[in-house]
């Protein structure tokens, strides 16, 4: 095996004959990286059925070298049905068209020194567990697992002093810090041209963080956020962000070689004796806590995790991951009701924090299937309980009709329900139950409209909700009622919380919540929006698409799922213009040379003639086709400027939906789900056909 330098991130072993036979990764001093139990992270070889290099490839006896076939003496031979022959060993190559008479992709014709075969996938080789066709038999629900192992977190590495000619400065004078000081000023010099350094909480929340890690001498000294010049720092790290980006192809490769072998180490756990990826076994590295919006914690420090911060847990009678020499975790359990690997509690907030399964195992896809299944329940008593709630308007209790106010406003509008938070923990975000006065406007005539709220607050993540919307007369009237005698910061619904309506909710429908009627709501409004836009007289996928989306994007408006336009759209759409107006000109110019054949072929009635003509035509359709398409594109482009489908696309929305929808009208499932999504969702790719219905 070749010797690879070491700041490719693979270790050298050319004076070593224990290296020689492994691979280590390396981390930023070049050192072998060293994973929580202590022991050096290999990098571990392809399966050896897999290797096929060019030239001087390895072999043993136990697989002899794979003769390189020369094709050059018959070309048209790619162009004949043949079998697929399976060598001996499994490597698999495909010569001519499959018998359904489908071209391959293009084929690279061997010269002697034989480009090397394709790899084939992991994920491709190895057997998928269809945990759903298991899914019948009776098991505990209170019982997540009854054997986890794993390997544990891999930890942020530590942090590199700045070089000594990168100078940070204080009120005009270099100053060298503490490297824990130093690290968290880095934090702040990464961020120095983006938005949030101009926001006084953001500035004022890390500078007094960043005195508390601070020796005495340095917070004698630095009192002033504003005499901190951090431009140095922050110049440096621009320098190592491009040449980050023009490494080699080859430094490129051996980084994701690293990246592959640190995820097969740890990227996995033993669930039930099957092989399940785990979501992120990577912990934050420290910075600065964003948030979204203006939120009031902005800036703060995220502390570095370490060992004692971090719970495991596995099975007893599992190999338990062993924390980095030196350290110790804060503690190992062995719960099997709860489905999470490891768990610590940030420091900015206090929030709990998990590593989980990926989204495409089997315990986050039965709680998927649950929920749409729970969802899907709800059609059956939503008339009933719409009945209620309609009834509850006019209750002579006051709790019963804000309840009754409050499910109107989740079920028409796709509210969230809201939670309950402490004053100044977070953002100023509110849902249904928490809206005060201040949130809306009640105006009897809008717009040639009667009766219209008009509501502004900031939902999740900080997103401003904005809407006018035409009421019931009695609805109106409520809400007047509950606004009386109150002020803008007073709760609207002042004897209604969450808790409370979840809990009516439930007597009503085993599982139901609030949060059910958004899922039901996006899932119902997508399955009709696709009966109504999809054409069933057009076969053109790219338009059958643009129903599809606009279909989405109907659900993500009814959720308020916006997202900024991105900065470079004008460009993008420029670019894209351009395409479709070159496109027309390529289709006139085409039309002039069929017209020429045309007549040609009526001059001279040959075959020869009679081809090119046809040829012609034949191009035309093509173009006007890639027209098509470029059109729909643009516009799909254009109405999706300020609209984030993906949010609703895989947490609201009944993936079975979708899947019937692709197969009724035969379009590739890998058209609407990516290769990600489609993991996610395999259960329900697997078990509906076209004639499902939510």
């Amino acid at each position: 095996m070749e010797g690879v330098s070491s700041h490719n991130g693979i270790a050298s072993p050319s004076h070593n004959k224990e290296h020689k036979k492994r691979k280590y990764v390396l981390g930023p001093d070049g050192k072998p990286l060293k994973g929580p139990d202590g022991h050096r992270i290999r990098v571990k070889q392809e399966p050896r059925e897999q290797e096929i290099s060019s030239g001087d490839a390895h072999h043993t006896k136990k697989h002899p070298k794979v003769k390189t076939e020369k094709r050059h003496s018959d070309v048209d031979s790619t162009h004949r049905n043949k079998s697929v022959k399976k060598e001996k060993h499994g490597e698999k190559r495909k010569h001519s068209e499959s018998e359904n008479g489908v071209k391959d992709k293009k084929k690279k014709t061997d010269r002697g020194d034989a480009s090397p075969t394709k790899k084939v996938k992991k994920e491709e080789t190895q057997e998928k567990w269809k945990w759903w066709e298991e899914a019948g038999q009776d098991k505990d629900n209170t019982i997540k697992w009854k054997f986890l192992e794993h390997k544990g977190p891999v930890f942020a590495p530590p942090y590199e002093p700045l070089p000594d000619h990168v100078h940070f400065k204080y009120d005009g004078k270099v100053m060298r810090l503490q490297p824990e000081a130093e690290e968290v000023m880095t934090f702040y010099a990464k961020m120095l041209e983006h938005d949030y350094t101009t926001k006084e909480d953001f500035n004022r929340n890390f500078f007094g963080d960043w005195r508390k890690v601070m020796t005495a001498e340095e917070k004698a000294h630095i009192k002033d956020l504003g005499k901190c010049n951090f431009v140095a720092v922050a110049d440096y790290f621009k320098m190592k962000s491009e040449e980050r980006k023009a490494r080699s192809k080859e430094e490129k490769q051996m980084e994701k070689k690293n990246n592959e072998a640190l995820i097969e180490e740890y990227g996995f756990c033993d669930w039930d004796h099957h092989k399940e990826k785990i979501g992120n076994f990577k912990l934050e590295p420290p910075g600065l806590f964003r948030g979204r919006g203006n939120h009031p914690k902005m800036g703060k420090l995220k502390k570095r995790l370490n060992p004692e911060d971090v719970i495991i847990n596995c099975s007893k009678n599992s190999q338990i991951p062993k924390p980095p020499s030196g350290h110790k975790w804060k503690e190992v359990r062995h719960d099997n009701t709860v489905t999470w690997l490891v768990s610590w509690t940030e420091n900015v907030q206090g929030q709990n924090k998990y590593i989980m399964l990926n989204p495409n195992s089997r315990v986050k896809g039965e709680k998927d299937w649950q929920k749409y299944e729970t969802a899907r329940n709800l059609k059956s008593k939503v008339g009933k309980i719409r009945e209620n709630y309609m009834r509850d308007l006019k209750s002579t209790e006051m709790m019963v009709r804000q309840r009754a106010v409050a499910l109107y406003f989740i079920d028409k509008l796709a509210l969230r329900a809201g939670n309950e938070k402490e004053d100044g923990e977070s953002a100023d975000t509110v849902g249904c139950c928490s809206l005060r006065c201040e949130h809306i406007k009640l105006h009897k005539h809008l717009d040639d409209k009667d009766f219209v709220v008009e509501f502004d607050f900031l939902g999740k993540d900080s997103i401003r909700y904005y809407n006018k919307v035409p009421v019931l007369k009695q609805v109106f009237k409520n809400l007047s009622l509950f606004m009386e005698d109150k002020e803008g910061g007073d709760d609207l619904f002042d004897r209604l919380n969450t808790s409370t309506l979840n809990k009516y909710l439930n007597s009503l429908m085993d599982g139901l919540t609030a949060k059910v009627f958004r899922t039901y709501n996006a899932s119902i409004t997508l399955q009709n929006q696709l009966l109504e836009l999809t054409d069933p007289e057009d076969e053109n996928v790219a338009s059958r698409l643009l129903s599809y989306n606009r279909a989405n994007r109907a659900v993500a408006i009814l959720c308020n799922h916006q997202r900024a336009a991105p900065k470079n759209f004008s460009e993008q759409m420029g670019r894209m213009n351009d395409k479709i107006r070159k496109k027309q000109d390529e289709i006139q110019d085409a039309k002039q040379q069929v017209k020429s054949a045309k007549s040609d072929y009526k001059h001279m009635k040959t075959e020869g003639k009679r081809k090119l003509y046809e040829n012609k035509k034949k191009r035309v359709a093509r173009l006007q086709e890639q027209l098509i398409k470029l059109e729909v594109q643009a516009t799909d482009k254009e109405e999706n400027k300020e609209i984030a489908l993906g949010t609703s696309k895989l947490n609201y929305l009944d993936p079975r939906i979708t899947v019937a929808w692709c197969k009724k009208y035969e379009v590739p499932v890998e058209k609407v789900y990516n290769k990600t999504q489609r993991d996610k969702f395999a259960w329900a790719i697997a078990m509906v056909d076209e004639t499902y219905e939510f």
